[in-house]
């Protein structure tokens, strides 16, 4: 598992199209087709243990909560970071007090293009 930040302070200044006070933070690219969708966790949820069928890129925009990978030890997240779990890796997440996330799955994602990774234990 991979941690990323994509909080403000990771991204660029938006100059083009008369733009003000914006900043962008790109976080992946990709020329094949992408499954995204919103994750609401409430307080107390998870999601069960289980294998990424394809590789899922984990990006909290509200709230904070935990990670795992297939070692199971819980890593914090909160809003402004993501996780990556590649195609096959074993994972689960959830939250005390309720996260949502953006969660994006493509056969191959590569954060670290964009990205900066957050190190953690």
């Amino acid at each position: 598992m991979k941690i990323y930040k994509f909080s403000k302070e990771h991204g660029k200044k938006v100059e083009k199209y008369q733009s003000h006070l914006a900043t962008y933070v790109k976080m992946s690219q990709t020329n094949e087709a992408a499954i995204i969708g919103f994750m609401y966790i409430d307080g107390e949820g998870t999601v069960g243990y289980h294998q990424a069928p394809i590789s899922q890129l984990f990006i909290v925009v509200e709230g904070e909560g935990w990670v795992t990978g297939e070692n199971q030890k819980r890593i914090p997240i909160k809003r402004g970071e993501a996780a990556l779990w590649e195609k096959g890796e074993w994972h689960t997440w959830g939250s005390e007090t309720g996260m949502t996330a953006i969660v994006i799955q493509l056969e191959e994602l590569h954060p670290e293009t964009f990205m900066e990774r957050k190190k953690h234990a």
